[in-house]
């Protein structure tokens, strides 16, 4: 009696919140439950800003026990880009133990219901954001990012994501009622009757892949969908990224256990160095639903080959924003400057690939060449980071090795338009720093030794890393643009004009391809950010990402309604 007490006690303190995040989902306006400011925090239970930092500090060098099954060795190694031995060690699970526990306390989670799995989910969620500043800590400690994005990224922005997914988990869940009395009239005769009763019943375990540059807010979406349908969550973090979705699962246990369910619903899967369990993971029979963000090597391999379950994925694609004219010139400038700045470009919605037609756009300051519109974009972008102290609250650390030799190898693919520079982090001395780089480029042009530009352009090159193109004519650009999301995928487009025509023209295209587009982003709103409730993250429809967050899509596979039906 005193665990359904403690359900229902959190059904009546967090159903106010779902109900706002039902009403969000539905009108797409601004909201959010989780503040953004780092001052907002230090009351009611959360932790302030010295005292996340301690609480984090207190965290490197120890052991994380989580209590869960199937441990037969402790594991870790992340290094921050910052160059700080974290020296966590977490659980390395047998998963033939561990797997089997999972599914132990799926029934008692399933008949719980919609309502309570989602009041046990927002307390999940409550307890995370009350520990905001550890997380943004171990968020920046693990991806790079500089503190502040950490801070909103890794925490309300991250919390949101989750909120949004168990909101519309709650909703494709309560779309069938949990009864109905059904009569058919036969004429003469007594009316065919039947009681029917409707479950909602999780596919199986699942399976969250985690990923280096943004631990939480590309996990939570799937951990909370899956935990809020019924589903088991196994997370397996990125090795380079563990401590943030550890403390997940920590907490995920915790409410867990006090609420009389299992805690084993939700457990980690850390992995010893060059280990690579997630191929194994993902084809056990035991996981029924997988989420991936990464390359989309890997990507197309689960698609391909984890058959048994139900796989959603971000991948990679080549985002682009077309230059056509502009009625904002400067604001366009100012504008695409921050969004090819901020986190070194080590985010899946940067722009790459900027067309711009080769004679020139018109601007309210007259014309500007091709050659004008690149050399004030790399001025702008060199304003904005003149300063190494705000560059280094833009830029973060570069995460790992593999997107530095990108950096420095970009500058031999044409003529660069903006040389990246080395920057000094004092705080953090051993960061690896850079700042953008831009490169010209000419798809009618070959090189020397018969290569075009496209093979350059038409590759992700993650990180920050950025090309103008120029195109024959505003008309090439659009086909171009086409091309570019059939074939490689984009999360995001971008485009700037002040011509009717022309803006019909590219949002067609991003109708047709199922691309999200932007359009004349020239104040504190940029292509590469997305808002919870609002806007959505990826479409599903081209190659970079089958699913999109969050919507109905994203969770209604995730369970099937099963039907009990009896004589009246």
């Amino acid at each position: 009696m005193a665990a359904e007490l403690t359900a229902h006690q959190l059904i009546s303190q967090h159903r106010p919140t779902l109900d706002q995040a039902l009403e969000a989902i539905r009108t797409r306006a601004y909201w959010s439950p989780h503040p953004e400011h780092p001052k907002a925090y230090g009351e009611n239970g959360s932790l302030g800003m010295a005292e996340g930092k301690a609480a984090f500090d207190s965290l490197l060098g120890t052991r994380l026990d989580l209590g869960q099954p199937g441990t037969d060795d402790w594991v870790g190694g992340e290094v921050s880009p910052y160059g700080i031995e974290l020296g966590v060690t977490y659980p390395h699970a047998d998963v033939d133990e561990l797997l089997p526990a999972m599914r132990a306390g799926q029934r008692a989670w399933r008949d719980a219901g919609a309502e309570a799995r989602a009041a046990v989910c927002l307390e999940i969620l409550k307890r995370i954001s009350d520990r905001t500043h550890e997380f943004a800590h171990a968020v920046q400690h693990t991806s790079g990012q500089a503190f502040m994005m950490a801070f909103q990224a890794g925490g309300p922005h991250a919390q949101d994501r989750g909120l949004e997914a168990v909101a519309y988990a709650y909703a494709e869940q309560v779309r069938t009622p949990d009864s109905a009395q059904w009569s058919k009239p036969q004429g003469k005769r007594d009316p065919l009757t039947l009681t029917k009763q409707f479950t909602p019943v999780p596919r199986g375990t699942a399976l969250v892949i985690g990923c280096n540059t943004f631990p939480t807010w590309n996990g939570y979406p799937g951990l909370f969908a899956s935990l809020a349908t019924g589903n088991a969550v196994l997370v397996k973090p990125h090795p380079r990224a563990v401590l943030p979705l550890a403390l997940t699962v920590q907490v995920a246990r915790e409410v867990l256990a006090e609420t009389g369910f299992d805690p084993n619903l939700v457990a980690l899967a850390a992995e010893r160095p060059g280990e690579g369990i997630a191929k194994t993971l993902a084809l056990r029979p035991e996981i029924r639903i997988i989420d991936y963000t990464g390359s989309t090597a890997f990507g197309d391999w689960l698609e391909t080959n984890a058959r048994q379950a139900q796989v959603y994925t971000e991948k990679a694609g080549v985002n682009t924003v077309i230059v056509e004219s502009t009625d904002n010139y400067k604001g366009m400038l100012s504008n695409l400057a921050f969004s090819l700045s901020l986190y070194s470009g080590q985010m899946c919605t940067t722009p790459q690939n900027l067309l711009i037609p080769r004679d020139g756009i018109t601007t309210e300051e007259g014309p500007k060449s091709f050659d004008e519109v690149t050399a004030d974009l790399a001025k702008s972008v060199g304003g904005l980071l003149g300063d190494d102290a705000r560059a280094n609250a833009l830029l973060g650390a570069i995460v790992n090795p593999d997107v530095k030799a990108r950096l420095e190898a970009a500058s031999g693919l044409g003529e660069v338009a903006l040389p990246s520079r080395e920057i000094t982090n004092p705080e953090f001395p051993d960061a690896v720093v850079r700042t953008p780089v831009i490169v010209k480029l000419d798809g009618a042009r070959k090189y020397w030794d018969g290569a075009d530009d496209e093979a350059a352009y038409l590759n992700e090159c993650f990180g920050p890393v950025s090309f103008a193109v120029a195109v024959d004519s505003a008309t090439d650009a659009v086909e171009l643009l086409r091309r570019t999301i059939r074939d490689k995928g984009a999360m995001t487009v971008g485009a700037y004009t002040s011509s009717e025509e022309f803006e019909e023209a590219v949002r067609e295209v991003c109708l047709e391809e199922c691309a999200q587009l932007s359009l004349n982003l020239t104040g504190g709103v940029y292509v590469n950010q997305t808002a919870a409730f609002s806007d959505f993250h990826g479409s599903g429809g081209n190659p970079a990402a089958n699913a999109a967050l969050s919507d109905g899509a994203f969770v209604a596979n995730r369970f099937r309604v099963v039907e009990v039906r009896r004589d009246a």
